[in-house]
């Protein structure tokens, strides 16, 4: 499942970097992105490590496996760094360092056990979870350059945490007409399509490494609480420690990623509406009137 995602991540954010910026909520961006074959190949990794996941989460704790789906950014910049000729600063090589010293924590420390009953009122605070996400990026998608990366990027973490949360219960149940007429499956799909598309304006915006981080980062906390409060997540008797030191371990280093993350791409950017032009050249012109 990591090295699923790492690769997924390279090869969108490739793609990304080729699609012209958009600053609006604009659901053809998929649609675009999809016209390449690299990230057609990179949404096929994605789907790999979704069902690799998923079947994870039957069993494991979602701190863990979130986790893990964080340490795909590990992957990412080391493959970047490899075929793609990106340049990492010292700093951030040693942030990777400790994000893989914090999974190896959490995987050590983690217990496996079945899941419990989301019930109707996990259901209902999922699709409002949803509504606010749709809300917050009508206004991020606005931001630009490295704090639009993290401030998209953290909402996709949102929603692919959402998701989780759904996939925990859903692993648990018996048989297909059970999984496919249960409300939680539609959950997951609508903040996995989300999130997919709030990752891609992010890739868009600067650092790969920051869009992803700022993913992580976002997502690993809210999972990793409801799994403990709410779905029956375990940690091994007399390894709390061990846990909270790996995933405290985890989070600091996705952060610290997205604080020294530098832009590595440069794209096109969409004309602007008619009318802002229009406004643009004749204020172009009274600048340009002798007084």
């Amino acid at each position: 499942m990591i090295a699923a995602y790492g690769v997924a991540n390279l090869l969108q954010s490739i793609a990304a970097a080729r699609t012209t910026v958009h600053h609006t909520l604009d659901p053809g961006l998929l649609l675009r992105l999809a016209s390449q074959r690299a990230y057609l190949v990179g949404l096929a990794c994605q789907m790999a490590g979704f069902v690799l996941a998923f079947l994870a989460r039957k069993d494991l704790p979602l701190f863990l496996v979130q986790a893990s789906v964080a340490a795909g950014l590990g992957v990412t910049a080391i493959l970047g760094v490899l075929v793609a000729k990106w340049r990492l600063p010292r700093a951030e090589v040693w942030l990777l360092i400790l994000l893989f010293l914090g999974i190896g924590g959490l995987v050590v420390s983690a217990q496996p056990a079945k899941s419990l009953p989301i019930g109707l009122a996990g259901v209902i605070a999922l699709g409002a979870t949803l509504g606010v996400i749709a809300l917050l990026s009508v206004l991020a998608v606005r931001l630009h350059g490295a704090p639009g990366s993290v401030a998209l990027g953290s909402l996709a973490g949102l929603a692919f945490s959402a998701a989780a949360v759904a996939a925990r219960p859903l692993a648990s149940l018996h048989g297909t007409e059970a999984l496919l007429t249960h409300p939680l499956l539609y959950l997951l799909i609508a903040h996995s399509i989300v999130g997919q598309l709030l990752l891609g304006l992010a890739m868009q915006r600067g650092s790969t490494t920051a869009a992803v981080a700022a993913m992580d980062a976002a997502g690993a906390i809210p999972a990793a609480i409801v799994g403990l409060l709410l779905l029956g997540d375990k940690v091994r008797p007399g390894l709390e420690w061990l846990a909270v030191a790996g995933f405290l371990l985890t989070l600091a280093a996705v952060i610290g990623l997205t604080r020294y993350a530098e832009p590595q791409h440069h794209h096109a950017v969409s004309e602007p509406p008619p009318r802002r032009r229009a406004a643009a050249a004749v204020g172009a012109g009274a600048a340009a009137r002798p007084r």
